[in-house]
């Protein structure tokens, strides 16, 4: 038995209010495991996790169907783990096997209302969000935060870098060019440069190509800079960092300071605060002096 007021064990004795009843209230989620079921136990944590997360807006309801048979022939579960959505009394959706949270929180979506969250605390969120990788549930707050305040520019440009990260370099751009404030002036930079590196790494040869060219010849030049390019529109910053440092240390005349230029650029994107910052701001001062 879990210790949150959200998640609670069911049996076939109160199935019907526990889950039935209360999904007129709250969707009610309703998740059936086995103890000898290796992916229902993996699941189990996401589940909480996710339900949590919602802070009563959903519930969680728990069938061991090596006990509760009966619950398990009236609703035909024939592989673990299933997973069923009840909302106004009747299953709305579901899933069977392990899921990724991502899909998890998408069939959601449509179901279950977010919680009321403050403004600064959900972009304080969507930035977590952005910084893990969920992209999506970062994009999501977002969304929800610029609807009621369609000029917040911190919350402007943390969109647009998230939908430069999908792909969607236009609108990104759009995103940005609507960024009318000038308090965050390095935020937006970054981000105008995150956007540069990907378009650029478009138009480029693949990472496997040119970290065979540098096999062959360490002094070439332009495949450290490409490499370096391709890198940070992966997000691999460090790696990054350290081929543009190298290429400004023995080059720094390349294609008119380029690589000067591209690592105050990367400053910008990762921001003042961040520890690799720090570290190769140091760097550089000391390679320039």
């Amino acid at each position: 038995m879990s210790d949150s007021p959200y998640i609670f064990d069911t049996t076939g004795a109160d199935f019907d209010q526990a889950v039935i009843q209360s999904s007129f209230q709250k969707p009610v989620l309703v998740d059936f495991w086995a103890d000898w079921c290796a992916p229902c136990k993996a699941l189990m944590p996401l589940l909480a996790q996710i339900t949590e997360s919602y802070q009563g807006e959903l519930l969680l309801a728990k069938v061991n169907c090596d006990i509760e048979q009966d619950i398990v022939m009236r609703f035909g579960i024939r592989s673990l783990p299933t997973v069923v959505l009840f909302k106004d009394g009747q299953p709305v959706d579901g899933f069977a096997g392990a899921q990724p949270e991502s899909a998890i929180r998408t069939m959601l979506e449509p179901h279950v209302q977010q919680p009321a969250t403050p403004q600064g605390n959900l972009l304080d969120s969507a930035q977590a969000l952005f910084a893990e990788g969920r992209i999506g549930e970062a994009e999501n707050l977002l969304k929800q935060l610029l609807t009621e305040d369609n000029t917040n520019a911190a919350a402007l440009i943390l969109y647009g870098r998230c939908l430069a990260e999908r792909g969607e370099l236009g609108e990104a751009e759009a995103v940005l060019n609507a960024v009318k404030s000038d308090e965050h002036k390095q935020a937006l930079a970054g981000a105008r440069a995150q956007l540069t590196f990907l378009r650029q790494a478009a138009d480029l040869p693949e990472v496997a190509s040119l970290k065979s060219r540098l096999a062959q010849d360490a002094g070439d030049d332009e495949a450290l800079y490409q490499l370096s390019i391709q890198q940070l529109s992966r997000q691999q910053y460090e790696p990054a960092l350290d081929g543009l440092l190298k290429l400004f240390v023995r080059n720094r005349s390349y294609a008119d300071g380029l690589p000067h230029k591209t690592l105050l650029q990367v400053f910008d994107l990762l921001g003042n605060d961040h520890p690799l910052v720090t570290t190769y701001r140091r760097k550089l001062y000391q390679a320039i002096y």
